[in-house]
């Protein structure tokens, strides 16, 4: 197989797991010790996880069904093990609420 067409598969596996994590790794704390992808590109997953978690939280906390099922609390334990404990003092306004971990997260 030619570098362009396994740089092209790699791609295409990374934008899968960008659109839906779930279907790419099953769970949050698969992402961690996966072999294929850079710490970055976890981290990145896990922050889209994330994001999609609390829309999850807050779709339920506006009265849409569903049901509470710790999701969000696995990817951050998840995302803590890249990035280092979370500040949960740092957050955004509004209801997705942004968590950092500082300066750990950005690019080397």
């Amino acid at each position: 197989m030619t570098d362009d067409r396994m740089k092209s598969q790699r791609d295409d596996r990374m934008k899968a797991a960008l659109l839906d994590p779930e279907a790419v790794f099953g769970a949050p704390e698969n992402v961690p010790g996966h072999p294929d992808y850079s710490k970055q590109e976890k981290i990145e997953i896990l922050r889209e996880w994330e994001y999609e978690a609390t829309e999850e939280g807050v779709a339920l906390e506006e009265g849409m069904p569903g049901d509470e099922n710790g999701l969000l609390r696995r990817v951050l334990i998840a995302l803590g093990e890249l990035v280092g404990p979370l500040d949960m003092e740092r957050v955004s306004p509004n209801k997705q609420h942004g968590l950092r971990s500082g300066d750990k997260d950005k690019p080397e």
